[in-house]
């Protein structure tokens, strides 16, 4: 059974890595079991095992965590529901690349939920949609902007790290980064396309549309 678990109020970044790091170790020794975690930040920024320091466009905006995931960096703080994976992936395949693709088709199952159409790009992870109400790129394809945030890290099989979906954050704290690297596009939040969306919604969401995705 996966085990659901969520926070209340910001929990800071180091206390969240020091308890994700102890549930895949005892997840990996089989004296835990499979969780869930949701909860929400401070207003932060984390540089993934790829992160360049570029994109870190003002560095004493928030404070800034190196983080052992895969990715760049990313913002995270109040508004954004992050979900925290620890998952035995060994059980479960062993496919990096198929388990990451489930997560991000979770995500937007999720987004269905409320009638927004998330969508994958080759060689973006993350969750997309397309911004027919802004104008297009100067090439002339239409405007997209991210969602939803996956970094995943691996240990002994074990996931964690995990998603982000921005439900109502504020959208200017992303101006101290280059988010994933990525220049050409912006960041949306649920309630930024006109949803009154809440985190409670989205957690909702989440575990409705969970075991289509990792059954058992």
């Amino acid at each position: 059974m996966v085990e659901w678990i969520t926070s209340e109020g910001l929990v800071p970044y180091p206390d969240a890595v020091a308890e994700m790091e102890a549930r895949a170790a005892g997840i990996a020794a089989g004296t835990a079991s499979e969780a869930i975690w949701l909860l929400e930040h401070p207003p932060l920024y984390t540089a993934g095992t790829s992160a360049k320091p570029a994109d870190l466009t003002d560095p004493d905006r928030f404070p800034v965590y190196e983080s052992a995931r895969g990715g760049q960096y990313t913002y995270h703080g109040p508004g954004q529901r992050v979900a925290y994976v620890m998952l035995d992936v060994g059980k479960r395949g062993r496919d990096v690349r198929a388990f990451v693709c489930r997560i991000e088709d979770w995500v937007i199952d999720t987004l269905a939920e409320f009638n927004v159409k998330g969508e994958r790009r080759a060689g973006r992870v993350g969750v997309w949609v397309v911004r027919p109400d802004k104008a297009p790129n100067p090439d002339g394809t239409p405007r997209e902007d991210k969602i939803a945030a996956v970094g995943l890290r691996l240990r002994r099989w074990v996931s964690f790290h995990g998603l982000s979906i921005n439900v109502e954050p504020d959208l200017s704290h992303f101006d101290g980064i280059v988010p994933c690297g990525i220049r050409e596009h912006g960041v949306t939040s649920l309630v930024d396309l006109g949803l009154p969306v809440t985190l409670d919604d989205v957690d909702d969401a989440l575990k409705r549309t969970f075991a289509r995705h990792f059954p058992g």
